[in-house]
């Protein structure tokens, strides 16, 4: 049931003709190539230096990315608790006072 059809190879159609005989040639030497004219490497590009300075403002600038986003999502989790005791604040409200009408 879950045998796989393996395709078959389409027999030519048409003439055939056989393959052409080819016949060995020898190799013969050309003149050597020219030589490039020597030019001077490209200058690379100079390392990037690190300095003390440069690391501390490195490890300075890391420090108040990670507080900055660390405070930013703290404020959004105070604000959501914050809302959600509100809410259900206000569900207790109003519960409160739909039972006191009821009696």
């Amino acid at each position: 049931m879950l045998r796989p059809k393996i395709p078959t190879m389409p027999q030519p159609t048409g003439l055939v003709t056989p393959p052409a005989v080819i016949e060995p040639t020898t190799v013969t030497s050309a003149a050597p190539p020219p030589q490039p004219d020597p030019t001077a490497p490209a200058p690379s590009r100079p390392a990037v230096q690190l300095t003390p300075g440069t690391a501390l403002a490195l490890v300075g600038g890391g420090t108040a990315v990670v507080l900055v986003v660390g405070a930013v999502l703290v404020s959004m989790l105070l604000a959501v608790a914050v809302t959600a005791t509100s809410t259900a604040v206000c569900a207790v409200v109003i519960r409160s006072l739909l039972t006191r009408r009821s009696r």
